[in-house]
């Protein structure tokens, strides 16, 4: 079993791939040295408050999901994961539309 930090680091590569960031790119926009987020990733250290707010806002991720261990096989979690993200859009209809047009094409 993975400890907080092993979590929070993986989570945190995970989200980063998946924006399309190199670790290079990311350590920049946070402040911090391309080592210093490597040592996040893998779980060997942990981030500062402040560090933590910049992952948060970059990722576009609350803290909840930033620590959670989703197991992406089970479809309550999901459901409950997509709500999760479009609470955070319900206000820009612009990006609503967007997914909208997406889950036409899908269902």
């Amino acid at each position: 079993m993975k400890n907080i930090k092993q979590l929070l680091g993986s989570n945190i590569s995970r989200l980063r791939k998946e924006k399309g960031y190199s670790q290079i790119e990311f350590a920049e926009i946070l402040g911090i040295s391309t080592n210093a987020l490597s040592v996040i990733e893998t779980g060997k250290g942990f981030l500062t408050a402040e560090t933590l707010d910049k992952v948060l806002k970059e990722l576009n991720v609350s803290a909840e999901e930033l620590f959670s261990c989703i197991d992406m096989n089970s479809c309550e979690i999901l459901f409950e994961n997509i709500q999760r993200q479009l609470r955070h859009i319900k206000n820009n209809k612009n990006k609503l539309r967007t997914v909208y047009q997406f889950l036409k094409i899908v269902i």
